[in-house]
């Protein structure tokens, strides 16, 4: 996992959610207790375990989560046994000759688990975790209570003490980062912190394919930013700022591209949508830069008649980026990229351009910040 939501409670710190810590521990099974993962989240019979895996001779573990205290774990644990017992599903890779060893998780244990533990007939063993904090490093530990036997493992986690009152990202949020590169991660979770300490009336509104963030999600709201995964699960950023390439009051949804090293360009608007139209035309002038290349690094150096229609579209291309960039519109950068080819010189009698090294990005921060003022300004 490249990071867990962890959150402060007092002087403590604990996995935000019930489904961090199950991620966590699926993710570190061997680690934690030598076990091969099987199955989680796993229906059988009207229940529903939270992990199941295997030791090496394929003895079935059962492993029940809490992230609090709870008084009834022994209750639930038995109703997965009897299930499984009852139905012995994935007998291919279980052997049920062997008794199945039931694991509970939890945080501490309540008088009465120990009570209904006592005198309980089945292999049930309980395991206690912290969360530690040493120097800057977060470690889970699990204690096993019955032969007292400690174990701990490193927590990548993501700083979010400079405002503690934002909401760490959600699970739907976690899984959409899981995909992107780290630098995605970073520059994402970075923008995130910035617009959610901005005002304490911002919000983050979740769908299934993207996070908008704004004073809610009525026909009134007044919205800021927006990450959309597209379906390949890409992140592409939206903010709302002024039409006109920034330069009018009026508002609308900006479809912003960055390197995620800081520097981005507004591309164009898009009131709702991932804007088709713009991924298709970037697209476009992508495969026709690839021609261009093609044609340039040809060796050896000659142009075929059938190149001339790939230079002419070229100089079509190139006039009207140039036009956009003189009237002050937005453009993509593909069209940043097209005014760096230099394919003149392969065409005799083609008119000759200045090679543009284009270079005028602006800072993604300050786009960040516009969009923000915008949107204070506008409630």
């Amino acid at each position: 996992m490249d990071f867990v939501n962890l959150i402060k409670t007092g002087n403590s710190w604990k996995f935000a959610t019930e489904a961090d810590l199950e991620d966590f521990v699926w993710a570190n099974l061997k680690e934690l207790f030598g076990l091969i993962p099987l199955k989680r989240q796993y229906y059988v019979n009207g229940q529903i375990c939270d992990i199941l895996a295997l030791r090496e001779n394929k003895q079935l573990v059962v492993l029940e989560l809490k992230n609090a205290e709870d008084r009834y774990i022994i209750q639930q644990l038995t109703r997965y046994y009897d299930a499984l017992q009852e139905v012995k599903p994935l007998e291919d890779e279980i052997d049920y000759q062997q008794p199945i060893n039931l694991i509970a998780i939890k945080p501490n244990f309540h008088r009465d688990n120990f009570i209904d533990k006592k005198y309980h007939h089945l292999s049930i063993d309980f395991f206690e975790f912290a969360v530690l904090l040493d120097k800057s490093n977060y470690y889970l530990q699990i204690k096993n209570l019955d032969d007292e036997k400690v174990s701990k493992i490193k927590i990548p986690h993501q700083d979010r003490e400079k405002n503690e009152d934002i909401p760490p990202p959600s699970r739907g949020l976690m899984n959409r980062l899981a995909k992107c590169s780290s630098e995605q991660q970073e520059g994402i979770l970075k923008i995130r912190q910035k617009v959610l300490s901005f005002d304490k009336r911002m919000e983050e509104i979740s769908s299934a394919v993207s996070f908008k963030y704004g004073n809610g999600n009525s026909k009134t709201s007044k919205f800021c930013a927006e990450f959309y995964f597209d379906s390949k699960g890409m992140p592409i950023i939206f903010l709302w700022l002024g039409l006109k390439n920034n330069s009018s009051g009026r508002i609308s949804r900006a479809r912003i591209w960055t390197d995620w090293q800081g520097n981005a360009l507004l591309e164009g608007y898009v009131p709702s949508g991932i804007g088709e139209k713009i991924t298709s035309y970037k697209k476009l002038i992508s495969n026709r830069i690839a021609k261009l290349y093609t044609i340039i690094n040809r060796e050896p150096k000659m142009l075929y008649t059938t190149d001339f229609k790939y230079i002419r579209q070229y100089c079509k291309d190139r006039n009207r980026v140039m036009r956009k960039l003189n009237n002050n519109e937005p453009i993509i950068y593909e069209e940043c990229k097209l005014l760096e080819v230099d394919i003149e010189r392969y065409a005799v009698g083609m008119k000759r351009y200045v090679v543009f090294d284009f270079g005028d990005y602006e800072p993604l921060n300050g786009f960040v910040d516009v969009a923000l003022e915008k949107w204070l300004k506008r409630l």
